[in-house]
């Protein structure tokens, strides 16, 4: 290069001054950087400030949350709780010397599954009636008397004593078998048909007994007292068959009180006047 054009070239550079770059954000991009910044900044505030406001009202602490407290035995819960999904745990109970209340606006129901997640058990307590659906339902004392029992077969009731109260008695439809049938102190015993027939059968022996009143067994059309080996006892101070039919006088004027007590060959009792021999010959006609 000629010296005339480098020393023109110096020259021009010295007199113009060295070019400055600015490197940065500037003008609106600024303040809106800023602006974010400092909205970002609130938000943190905010949602630690919420965060801290739900552990408080939540009662968070190292053991739980609320009335939900977790122990080395499992999970205790403290005050009414409300569950809106199925719970499943292995056992539940209060706390020593409270009770435990289940409560629902509809029913509550308790099932016991098998390991193919079938139904074998299910207690179901709802507003109309209580319902339990299994094989067989027991009831037992502490000391693991059976009190009562169900299941197809049969209903078995081990109490000693049997009370029923209503005031119409008991019905049963079909037969029923007991040792023993017995009133209250001081009330009446009755055992009715009202439309049927009454059969008592035993295969020793039936016992009727009345210790402090009277034994009335009343009928329609036949009362029949049978014994296949055995005999019918009455043992009494006083019988007395009042409406016993009476044979014909042995003699016009005969007015004795004496009568013959006989039986015809089908079973009847008739009362025939007495006299030297028997005369319940004479009074055949009222067997027929």
């Amino acid at each position: 290069m000629p010296q005339e054009q480098y020393a023109h070239r110096s020259t021009m550079q010295t007199s113009e001054g060295p070019q400055v770059y600015k490197v940065g954000i500037y003008g609106w991009r600024k303040r809106c950087l800023y602006f974010f910044v400092l909205l970002l900044m609130i938000l943190i505030l905010v949602n630690l400030a919420m965060t801290i406001w739900i552990l408080k009202v939540m009662n968070f602490t190292i053991d739980g949350m609320g009335n939900l407290r977790i122990t080395e035995k499992g999970l205790k819960l403290e005050g009414d709780s409300e569950f809106l999904k199925p719970l499943y745990a292995k056992e539940i109970r209060s706390r020593p010397g409270n009770p435990l209340y289940f409560q629902s606006a509809r029913n509550v129901t308790v099932n016991i599954l098998n390991e193919k997640t079938k139904v074998l058990t299910r207690l179901v307590t709802g507003p109309q009636a209580v319902e339990a659906h299994s094989q067989k339902f027991e009831v037992k004392t502490l000391s693991g008397k059976l009190l009562f029992s169900a299941d197809d077969n049969e209903v078995v009731v081990g109490a000693e004593r049997l009370r029923v109260l209503g005031a119409e008695g008991t019905v049963f439809p079909k037969s029923i078998e007991t040792p023993n049938v017995r009133a209250d102190p001081f009330k009446e015993l009755r055992l009715e048909s009202p439309t049927r027939a009454l059969v008592m059968e035993a295969p020793k022996g039936i016992e009727i007994n009345a210790e402090a009143g009277s034994l009335k067994a009343t009928c329609r059309t036949e009362l029949k007292l049978e014994s296949k080996d055995g005999e019918i006892t009455l043992n009494s101070a006083k019988i007395k068959l009042p409406n016993l039919p009476q044979g014909s006088s042995s003699s016009a004027g005969s007015r004795q009180k004496i009568y013959e007590l006989c039986v015809c060959p089908n079973g009847r009792l008739f009362l025939s006047q007495a006299g030297t021999s028997s005369t319940c010959q004479i009074n055949t006609s009222v067997c027929l």
